[in-house]
């Protein structure tokens, strides 16, 4: 059974920061696709980052140059560094593995993140 557990959330001061990790297990984590979520009371899921299999990353404009997605395919697994904190990034963020042909698309349970004085 394919299986995202995302960890790492809590509460932090604004400028501080936070590092998210999402343990794989059940498939072959080096091939996919993956990409962080996060959802905010009384908004839209939104994307963050993404990472390829090659390790090509792609960011949302809101976050650039705050955090930083990686990967550690030996660990099977997928990491959100998040730095300088606002409040606008409180939110339950999710770890989801991209479908492939044969393969459907996975998420995990999420974690939270609040970011307050």
């Amino acid at each position: 059974q394919v299986q995202l557990v995302e960890s790492g959330g809590g509460l932090v001061q604004p400028g501080g920061s936070l590092r998210l990790s999402c343990a794989a297990s059940g498939g072959i984590f080096s091939i996919y696709t993956m990409t962080w979520y996060r959802q905010a009371p009384g908004k839209q899921r939104e994307l963050v980052a993404r990472i390829t299999s090659e390790g090509t990353t792609y960011y949302a404009d809101s976050v650039k140059g705050r955090f930083t997605i990686s990967r550690d395919n030996a660990k099977s697994t997928l990491y959100l560094q998040m730095n300088s904190l606002k409040p606008e990034d409180t939110a339950v963020y999710y770890c989801n593995r991209a479908p492939r042909l044969d393969t459907s698309e996975v998420w995990g349970q999420g974690t939270q993140v609040t970011v307050s004085s």
